[in-house]
C-alpha cells in the first residue's frame, strides 16, 4: 500500500472509530468533577426520533475532533515542508474500543535534518494550530449543553477537568448550583479531548511536542528534566497502586509508551542556531499550558452528588 493510500485508509477509519464513539455515548455527559463520554439526547429534534439523535451525535464529535487532530498535525506537516524537512503525511490512528475513538495522529520526520530553530517552529506549531480550533469548538460546545440534576449512579468513564475547562465554563456559564452537572454536547467533548491532547503532548519529554521545544530552548539539559519528569510521574503511579486509590492509574501506558521510545532528544542538525527573544518568550509560554490544559486524572472514580430539592413545573438552571 502506497503511503498515500495509507494515510487516507487510516484518516477514514479514524472517521469512522470516533463517528462510533460519539453515536454509542450514551445519555448523559456531566461537567464539573466529571467529564463523561456520552452524549446529549436532546441534541436532535426529537420528531425525528430513533436512530437519528444518535447519529448527528456521532457526526459531530468524530467531525470536531478529527478536524482538530488534523489542525495539529498538518501544523507540523506544512512547517516540515516550509523548512524542507522530509515528513510523511499525517497518519490518523484508529482505536474503537477506547474512550476517544483514536489515540491521535503522527507523522513520521526524518531525523538529523533540522536545525534548532526549524525543529522549534515545526515542533509549536502543532499545537497552536489544534488550539485554534479546539477552543472555539470548546466555547461553542458549552453554549450548546445544558444543566440539569446531576445522575444518582453512573457506570461508565469519568474523565477529569482541566483548569482551562473549569474556567471557561465559568466565564461562559457561571457556576454549576449544587447538585447539578453539565450535560455535555458532543461538540463539547471533542474540545476537551484536543484540549487534553494537546496538553499530553507538550509534557517535556523526548519526542513529544514539548520535549522538542524544550530541548531547542535549552538545549542538553532538557534530559535531565525529561528524566526527572518521567522518574517522578513513576512514583506517582506506584505509589497510586500500592497505597492510594488508583486515582492515577490512567498514566501507565503513557509511560510504557514513553519508556520504550525513550526520554532523551536527540541532537539536531545545528543545535548553535539562535532562537530570537520572541520563540524563546512563545516557547515557554507554550509549555505552560500544560499546567491548565492536562488534568492529572484523566479517567476518575464516579462519585454521585447530594439530590437537589426541585420544586414542580419549575426548569432547571441554565438551560438553554
Amino acid at each position: 500500500m502506497s503511503k498515500p493510500r495509507k494515510a487516507l485508509v487510516l484518516f477514514l477509519l479514524t472517521c469512522l472509530s470516533t463517528f462510533l464513539v460519539g453515536f454509542y455515548g450514551g445519555p448523559v455527559f456531566p461537567h464539573w468533577d466529571y467529564i463523561r463520554l456520552l452524549s446529549d439526547p436532546n441534541f436532535a429534534d426529537p420528531r425525528f426520533g430513533g436512530l437519528w439523535p444518535h447519529f448527528l451525535n456521532g457526526l459531530a464529535y468524530s467531525t470536531c475532533i478529527v478536524a482538530i487532530l488534523g489542525a495539529h498535525e498538518m501544523g507540523h506537516y506544512l512547517q516540515s515542508r516550509r523548512y524542507g524537512v522530509p515528513a510523511s503525511l499525517p497518519y490518523f490512528i484508529p482505536l474503537p474500543i477506547s474512550p476517544f475513538g483514536t489515540m491521535g495522529a503522527v507523522i513520521v520526520q526524518q531525523g538529523g535534518v533540522a536545525d534548532r530553530k526549524s525543529l522549534f517552529d515545526i515542533a509549536i506549531s502543532g499545537p497552536l494550530a489544534g488550539l485554534v480550533l479546539a477552543l472555539p469548538l470548546t466555547y461553542w460546545g458549552i453554549r450548546l449543553s445544558r444543566v440539569d440534576v446531576a445522575p444518582a449512579a453512573y457506570d461508565g468513564p469519568v474523565f477529569g477537568n482541566p483548569l482551562l475547562l473549569d474556567w471557561m465554563y465559568r466565564a461562559v456559564r457561571g457556576r454549576i448550583p449544587d447538585g447539578y452537572d453539565l450535560f455535555m454536547h458532543p461538540i463539547l467533548f471533542a474540545g476537551w479531548v484536543g484540549i487534553f491532547i494537546t496538553g499530553l503532548n507538550l509534557i517535556p519529554i523526548g519526542q513529544l511536542d514539548g520535549g522538542h521545544i524544550l530541548y531547542c530552548l535549552i538545549g542538553r539539559p532538557a534530559h535531565f528534566v525529561a528524566r526527572g519528569l518521567f522518574f517522578l510521574a513513576a512514583g506517582v503511579v506506584a505509589y497510586s497502586y500500592f497505597f492510594g486509590d488508583n486515582s492515577f492509574m490512567s498514566w501507565w501506558l503513557m509511560l510504557l509508551l514513553i519508556w520504550m521510545f525513550g526520554t532523551r532528544h536527540p541532537p539536531t542538525a545545528n543545535d548553535r542556531v539562535p532562537l530570537g527573544p520572541v520563540r524563546i518568550v512563545l516557547g515557554w509560554l507554550t509549555l505552560m499550558f500544560v499546567v491548565i490544559g492536562l488534568t492529572p486524572t484523566p479517567i476518575a472514580e464516579f462519585k454521585p452528588k447530594p439530590r437537589p430539592q426541585i420544586e414542580r413545573n419549575v426548569d432547571p438552571p441554565g438551560r438553554v
